[in-house]
């Protein structure tokens, strides 16, 4: 993005530099648009994106056969994908599991039919609005800031919940209700 505005910006005989610090000025001017955050009024930012490896350094344990049944063993255990890439990054110099397998963590936990009835990402958001949920109802009613985060919150499963149906991994009448949230959470 930076890049195309960048040559946007030479081609209208802008200078990039005094350009980019006025923004949105100039990118009206071209017709570029500068994305902000959802649920914030603040523009984002570029982050780092990790370097390009196409195999496993020499160093890693690069048994397939291991690695698989590692995560199979991790995933009965109860971990959650992300806590069994750390474990094994930290404790079996297995850096990066798709350079090994050749597939993610969470498809190697579902060819083996581990993991719960709900995506992970949902999953954390759902627990996420119960501790809401209890924190506002445990006298802390006026608290709006909490009350906005929880908004935010049941919005983001929402659109999480409309992706997954599409996808088939949800039923097509799920329906998210505060009230059966817990149910679904414990």
């Amino acid at each position: 993005m930076a890049f195309l505005y960048t040559v946007h910006l030479i081609r209208k005989g802008l200078r990039s530099s005094g350009a980019i610090k006025k923004g949105r000025q100039d990118a009206e001017i071209l017709g570029v648009v500068l994305m902000a955050r959802m649920y914030k009024s603040r523009r984002g930012k570029s982050g780092s994106s990790k370097p390009y490896v196409d195999e496993a350094p020499e160093w890693s344990n690069t048994d397939a056969k291991a690695v698989k049944n590692l995560i199979i063993e991790l995933g009965k255990a109860g971990h959650s994908s992300a806590m069994i890439g750390t474990i094994l990054r930290d404790q079996h110099a297995v850096p990066n599991v798709r350079l090994v397998l050749g597939k993610r963590i969470a498809t190697v936990l579902a060819e083996s039919s581990i993991g719960g009835t709900y995506p992970e990402d949902m999953m954390n958001l759902m627990q996420r609005a119960v501790g809401i949920i209890n924190h506002l109802g445990s006298g802390n009613r006026k608290d709006l800031h909490n009350k906005r985060g929880l908004e935010i919150t049941e919005a983001k499963i929402r659109r999480l919940a409309n992706y997954y149906k599409a996808e088939g991994r949800l039923p097509s009448e799920w329906r998210y209700k505060r009230d059966e949230l817990r149910l679904m959470v414990e």
